[in-house]
């Protein structure tokens, strides 16, 4: 049985869910938290396709059944910590990229700083960013995420 996330993890969350949700008050797209499925393949259920991302935003509303998403959602936001670290850049990374998920943040609580890849030409284009900078969110036109609210002490 897995811990559960550091109260750092959960206010961090919180945090991107509550401003994405905001920002997509009367918008066909939809922001999911963990625990939330997503099958990447779109096809089955092995464990090398179903992730739970920390959080989740899907604007193709044909890609969510009653239980998850099924196939690449447009954005990932996963929450790092020293024993995901690795794996969130890295696995986590790739089959994002191979699924086609247009946006994938990490957040780095430590350092409070995010690192942002977008989808381009089949390559990921990464982008870097401190706690006290404003990030625009490249697949939601004109959703902009205030990092000083996300790492809050």
């Amino acid at each position: 049985m897995m811990s559960a996330p550091s109260v750092m993890h959960q206010s961090i969350s919180m945090e991107f869910s509550r401003q994405l949700a905001a920002f997509l008050v009367g918008k066909p797209c939809k922001v999911f938290a963990s625990p939330f499925d997503v099958c990447l393949s779109a096809m089955g259920d092995d464990d090398d396709t179903v992730v739970q991302p920390d959080i989740v935003v899907v604007c193709d509303g044909s890609k969510l059944d009653s239980k998850r998403c099924n196939g690449a959602p447009d954005m990932i936001i996963e929450i790092i910590s020293p024993s995901t670290s690795r794996h969130d850049r890295i696995v986590k990374l790739n089959r994002y990229l191979q699924a086609g998920v247009r946006e994938y943040w990490i957040a780095d609580p430590d350092d409070k700083a995010v690192t942002v890849h977008t989808l381009d030409n089949g390559r990921y284009i990464i982008s870097a960013y401190e706690g006290t900078e404003t990030v625009s969110v490249e697949v939601l036109d004109g959703c902009k995420i205030t990092l000083t609210d996300v790492f809050t002490e």
